[in-house]
């Protein structure tokens, strides 16, 4: 199972979570939430983390369709998305695949709806 689209990308880590928004856009979804784990971690432990940042993505009419099939399936939404600079330096983007990640829930209408939200979070990654 490959649970994640992820992708090194030649930008600093700000420029990332720029440009990983306006591809979510691009492909209908909003940020919902920002998870800021760096400061988080500095905040509630007193240690040192990298960059490193979860986005709650959503598509809301596939979010939607996806609570008309499965009520519970609000328990695997919103898709993250992650942006962080690994320990070298280097500026890392993925995203939840949901395909793999809906593939507990023995649901079959949720299948092609996540292969549609997949498709569309495998997008975005390659386009950052």
């Amino acid at each position: 199972m490959n649970y994640a689209f992820t992708k090194e990308v030649h930008l600093t880590y700000e420029e990332a979570i720029v440009k990983v928004t306006e591809e979510l856009k691009k492909e209908g979804f909003g940020v919902l939430t920002e998870i800021d784990v760096k400061a988080t971690l500095k905040k509630k432990l007193d240690v040192d983390f990298n960059k490193y940042i979860i986005l709650g993505a959503c598509n809301p009419s596939f979010a939607y369709k996806s609570l008309q099939a499965q009520e519970d399936i609000g328990l695997l939404l919103p898709c993250n998305v992650i942006i962080y600079e690994n320990k070298e330096g280097k500026t890392i983007v993925s995203a939840i695949n949901p395909k793999d990640m809906l593939s507990v829930i023995p649901n079959t209408e949720l299948d092609e709806i996540s292969k549609q939200v997949a498709e569309k979070l495998s997008r975005v990654v390659d386009n950052v």
